[in-house]
Protein backbone atom coordinates (compact mmCIF):
# COMPACT_ATOMS: atom_id res chain seq x y z
CA UNK A 1 0.00 0.00 0.00
CA UNK A 2 1.71 2.78 -0.94
CA UNK A 3 1.52 5.83 1.67
CA UNK A 4 2.69 9.21 0.63
CA UNK A 5 3.85 11.92 2.52
CA UNK A 6 1.54 13.49 5.10
CA UNK A 7 0.13 17.10 3.62
CA UNK A 8 -1.00 19.71 5.54
CA UNK A 9 -4.75 20.86 4.30
CA UNK A 10 -4.85 23.65 6.80
CA UNK A 11 -3.39 25.44 9.12
CA UNK A 12 -2.71 22.73 11.85
CA UNK A 13 -4.40 20.16 9.81
CA UNK A 14 -2.05 17.53 8.29
CA UNK A 15 -3.83 14.67 6.17
CA UNK A 16 -2.17 11.15 6.84
CA UNK A 17 -3.13 7.55 4.92
CA UNK A 18 -2.61 6.19 1.55
CA UNK A 19 -4.41 6.85 -1.38
CA UNK A 20 -7.18 4.66 -0.27
CA UNK A 21 -7.68 5.87 3.37
CA UNK A 22 -7.10 9.21 4.88
CA UNK A 23 -6.91 10.25 8.89
CA UNK A 24 -5.95 13.49 10.09
CA UNK A 25 -3.34 15.17 13.00
CA UNK A 26 -4.50 18.21 14.49
CA UNK A 27 -2.80 20.83 16.18
CA UNK A 28 -3.97 22.98 18.85
CA UNK A 29 -2.85 25.37 21.67
CA UNK A 30 -4.62 22.87 23.86
CA UNK A 31 -2.89 19.73 22.16
CA UNK A 32 -2.96 17.23 19.62
CA UNK A 33 -5.49 15.05 18.54
CA UNK A 34 -6.39 12.88 15.51
CA UNK A 35 -9.62 12.33 13.29
CA UNK A 36 -9.68 8.34 12.64
CA UNK A 37 -6.29 6.17 13.28
CA UNK A 38 -5.60 4.59 9.74
CA UNK A 39 -4.62 0.67 9.38
CA UNK A 40 -1.66 -0.50 11.68
CA UNK A 41 0.86 0.12 8.94
CA UNK A 42 0.55 3.63 8.86
CA UNK A 43 2.14 3.82 12.01
CA UNK A 44 5.46 4.99 11.25
CA UNK A 45 3.97 7.57 9.24
CA UNK A 46 2.29 8.81 11.72
CA UNK A 47 5.74 8.99 14.16
CA UNK A 48 7.45 10.59 11.56
CA UNK A 49 5.06 13.29 11.36
CA UNK A 50 4.97 13.90 14.74
CA UNK A 51 8.73 13.68 15.16
CA UNK A 52 9.03 16.66 12.65
CA UNK A 53 6.56 18.30 14.41
CA UNK A 54 8.52 18.16 17.38
CA UNK A 55 6.37 15.25 19.31
CA UNK A 56 5.76 11.84 20.02
CA UNK A 57 2.96 9.33 20.09
CA UNK A 58 2.37 10.40 23.54
CA UNK A 59 1.65 14.13 22.95
CA UNK A 60 -1.81 12.93 21.25
CA UNK A 61 -4.44 13.42 23.37
CA UNK A 62 -7.40 12.32 21.58
CA UNK A 63 -8.69 10.32 18.66
CA UNK A 64 -11.78 10.65 17.39
CA UNK A 65 -13.37 7.66 15.74
CA UNK A 66 -16.11 8.59 12.97
CA UNK A 67 -16.71 5.11 12.71
CA UNK A 68 -15.71 1.35 14.00
CA UNK A 69 -14.52 -0.31 10.59
CA UNK A 70 -10.98 -1.73 10.52
CA UNK A 71 -9.25 1.03 8.08
CA UNK A 72 -10.11 4.09 10.45
CA UNK A 73 -9.58 2.13 13.70
CA UNK A 74 -6.21 0.37 13.46
CA UNK A 75 -3.79 2.62 15.68
CA UNK A 76 -6.72 3.06 18.33
CA UNK A 77 -4.70 0.53 20.76
CA UNK A 78 -1.32 1.80 20.18
CA UNK A 79 -2.57 5.46 20.98
CA UNK A 80 -4.61 4.49 23.32
CA UNK A 81 -1.46 2.69 25.31
CA UNK A 82 0.44 5.60 24.90
CA UNK A 83 -2.42 8.13 26.68
CA UNK A 84 -4.53 8.89 24.48
CA UNK A 85 -8.28 8.98 24.97
CA UNK A 86 -10.20 7.15 22.37
CA UNK A 87 -14.33 8.43 21.48
CA UNK A 88 -16.48 6.87 19.69
CA UNK A 89 -20.33 6.75 19.14
CA UNK A 90 -22.11 4.37 21.54
CA UNK A 91 -23.56 2.47 18.68
CA UNK A 92 -20.21 1.64 17.17
CA UNK A 93 -18.57 1.08 20.58
CA UNK A 94 -19.13 -3.20 20.51
CA UNK A 95 -17.26 -3.32 16.90
CA UNK A 96 -13.90 -1.51 18.92
CA UNK A 97 -14.63 -3.84 22.02
CA UNK A 98 -15.20 -7.19 20.06
CA UNK A 99 -12.00 -5.95 17.32
CA UNK A 100 -12.14 -5.72 13.81
CA UNK A 101 -13.35 -8.61 12.73
CA UNK A 102 -16.53 -8.15 14.36
CA UNK A 103 -17.59 -5.43 11.87
CA UNK A 104 -19.97 -7.22 9.95
CA UNK A 105 -21.54 -8.70 12.75
CA UNK A 106 -22.16 -5.29 14.80
CA UNK A 107 -22.97 -3.34 11.31
CA UNK A 108 -23.71 -5.78 8.67
CA UNK A 109 -23.28 -4.20 4.88
CA UNK A 110 -26.82 -4.04 3.11
CA UNK A 111 -25.10 -6.20 0.29
CA UNK A 112 -22.11 -8.37 -0.87
CA UNK A 113 -19.21 -7.37 -2.31
CA UNK A 114 -18.49 -10.15 -4.66
CA UNK A 115 -21.00 -8.33 -7.55
CA UNK A 116 -18.82 -5.12 -7.24
CA UNK A 117 -15.63 -7.06 -7.81
CA UNK A 118 -17.22 -8.98 -10.92
CA UNK A 119 -17.80 -5.37 -12.49
CA UNK A 120 -14.41 -3.78 -11.12
CA UNK A 121 -11.67 -6.97 -10.61
CA UNK A 122 -9.41 -3.91 -9.85
CA UNK A 123 -11.39 -2.90 -6.96
CA UNK A 124 -9.91 -6.67 -5.25
CA UNK A 125 -6.86 -4.82 -4.69
CA UNK A 126 -8.30 -2.78 -1.64
CA UNK A 127 -9.27 -5.87 0.57
CA UNK A 128 -5.94 -7.28 -0.01
CA UNK A 129 -4.19 -3.76 0.79
CA UNK A 130 -5.99 -4.06 4.16
CA UNK A 131 -4.78 -7.10 4.90
CA UNK A 132 -1.38 -6.80 4.08
CA UNK A 133 -1.63 -3.28 6.08
CA UNK A 134 -2.40 -5.23 9.36
CA UNK A 135 -6.37 -4.17 9.38
CA UNK A 136 -7.99 -7.14 10.42
CA UNK A 137 -5.46 -8.32 13.27
CA UNK A 138 -5.26 -4.95 15.01
CA UNK A 139 -5.77 -5.20 19.19
CA UNK A 140 -9.53 -4.88 20.11
CA UNK A 141 -9.88 -1.64 22.04
CA UNK A 142 -11.52 -1.46 25.51
CA UNK A 143 -12.28 1.69 27.64
CA UNK A 144 -13.31 4.39 24.50
CA UNK A 145 -15.43 6.66 25.70
CA UNK A 146 -19.05 7.11 24.14
CA UNK A 147 -21.51 9.31 23.02
CA UNK A 148 -25.07 8.55 22.75
CA UNK A 149 -26.21 12.10 20.31
CA UNK A 150 -24.39 15.24 19.30
CA UNK A 151 -22.27 16.57 22.00
CA UNK A 152 -19.79 19.20 22.03
CA UNK A 153 -16.69 17.09 23.36
CA UNK A 154 -15.14 19.95 26.31
CA UNK A 155 -12.30 17.86 27.35
CA UNK A 156 -10.92 17.25 23.75
CA UNK A 157 -8.49 20.35 22.70
CA UNK A 158 -10.56 22.77 20.24
CA UNK A 159 -14.04 21.47 21.88
CA UNK A 160 -15.46 19.89 18.73
CA UNK A 161 -19.05 18.86 18.30
CA UNK A 162 -19.90 15.15 17.66
CA UNK A 163 -22.56 14.99 14.82
CA UNK A 164 -24.51 11.76 15.14
CA UNK A 165 -24.67 10.61 11.16
CA UNK A 166 -26.04 7.05 11.24
CA UNK A 167 -26.40 5.06 8.22
CA UNK A 168 -22.72 3.88 6.70
CA UNK A 169 -22.76 2.31 10.06
CA UNK A 170 -25.41 2.32 12.70
CA UNK A 171 -22.97 4.77 15.13
CA UNK A 172 -21.39 6.77 12.28
CA UNK A 173 -20.37 10.47 13.22
CA UNK A 174 -18.80 13.40 11.87
CA UNK A 175 -17.17 16.46 14.09
CA UNK A 176 -16.94 19.97 13.35
CA UNK A 177 -14.63 22.43 14.49
CA UNK A 178 -16.85 25.40 14.15
CA UNK A 179 -14.34 27.75 14.95
CA UNK A 180 -11.57 26.66 11.93
CA UNK A 181 -14.27 25.92 9.36
CA UNK A 182 -13.73 22.01 9.75
CA UNK A 183 -15.45 19.30 9.27
CA UNK A 184 -14.41 15.66 9.66
CA UNK A 185 -17.20 13.71 7.82
CA UNK A 186 -15.80 9.75 7.79
CA UNK A 187 -17.76 8.00 5.64
CA UNK A 188 -21.06 9.63 5.82
CA UNK A 189 -19.81 11.47 2.98
CA UNK A 190 -16.97 10.49 0.62
CA UNK A 191 -15.36 11.86 -2.35
CA UNK A 192 -13.74 8.50 -3.63
CA UNK A 193 -15.44 5.03 -3.36
CA UNK A 194 -12.33 2.93 -4.47
CA UNK A 195 -15.25 -0.09 -5.03
CA UNK A 196 -16.82 1.75 -7.66
CA UNK A 197 -13.91 3.93 -8.70
CA UNK A 198 -16.47 6.98 -8.14
CA UNK A 199 -14.41 10.12 -7.64
CA UNK A 200 -16.27 12.75 -6.05
CA UNK A 201 -19.06 13.30 -3.35
CA UNK A 202 -20.68 10.34 -2.93
CA UNK A 203 -22.44 7.75 -0.02
CA UNK A 204 -20.50 4.67 -0.09
CA UNK A 205 -21.28 1.44 -1.76
CA UNK A 206 -23.70 -0.77 -0.28
CA UNK A 207 -21.25 -3.30 0.67
CA UNK A 208 -19.60 -1.01 2.48
CA UNK A 209 -23.18 1.11 4.08
CA UNK A 210 -25.14 -0.86 6.96
CA UNK A 211 -28.24 1.18 5.82
CA UNK A 212 -28.04 3.20 2.66
CA UNK A 213 -31.85 4.87 3.37
CA UNK A 214 -30.54 6.29 6.93
CA UNK A 215 -27.05 7.27 4.90
CA UNK A 216 -29.16 9.50 2.66
CA UNK A 217 -30.84 10.96 5.28
CA UNK A 218 -27.61 11.72 7.50
CA UNK A 219 -26.85 14.45 4.40
CA UNK A 220 -29.87 16.09 5.43
CA UNK A 221 -28.17 16.80 8.84
CA UNK A 222 -24.98 17.62 6.93
CA UNK A 223 -26.90 20.86 5.29
CA UNK A 224 -27.74 22.44 8.97
CA UNK A 225 -23.87 22.58 9.18
CA UNK A 226 -21.44 25.46 8.59
CA UNK A 227 -18.12 24.74 7.29
CA UNK A 228 -15.55 26.03 4.93
CA UNK A 229 -13.48 22.33 4.52
CA UNK A 230 -14.94 18.82 4.52
CA UNK A 231 -12.46 16.30 5.10
CA UNK A 232 -13.39 12.88 4.00
CA UNK A 233 -12.34 9.45 5.70
CA UNK A 234 -11.88 8.73 1.46
CA UNK A 235 -10.85 10.93 -1.41
CA UNK A 236 -9.30 14.56 -1.65
CA UNK A 237 -10.71 17.57 0.73
CA UNK A 238 -13.92 19.15 -0.52
CA UNK A 239 -13.86 23.22 -0.96
CA UNK A 240 -17.07 23.93 -2.35
CA UNK A 241 -19.56 23.50 0.28
CA UNK A 242 -21.19 21.30 2.64
CA UNK A 243 -24.52 21.65 0.60
CA UNK A 244 -23.11 21.60 -3.00
CA UNK A 245 -20.81 18.12 -1.91
CA UNK A 246 -24.55 16.75 -0.57
CA UNK A 247 -26.51 17.65 -3.40
CA UNK A 248 -23.92 16.04 -5.64
CA UNK A 249 -24.19 12.81 -3.14
CA UNK A 250 -28.19 13.17 -3.70
CA UNK A 251 -27.80 13.07 -7.74
CA UNK A 252 -25.67 10.32 -7.91
CA UNK A 253 -27.67 7.97 -5.00
CA UNK A 254 -26.59 4.71 -4.02
CA UNK A 255 -24.43 1.98 -5.46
Amino acid sequence: MSRPAPTQVAPGVHRLGDHGINFYLIEGPDGLILIDSGVPAHLEQLRGLLAGLGHSVADVRAVLLTHGHLDHTGLAHTLQEAGAVIWIHERDAAILYDGPRSATRHAKPERSMLPYLLRRPSSLALPFQLVRAGAFTAPAVQNARVFDADKVLEDVPGAPQAVVLPGHTPGSAAYLFADRGLLFTGDALVTEDGLSGHTGPTIVSRCFTHDSRAALTALDRLDELTADLLLPGHGAPFTDGIRTATRQARQLGVR
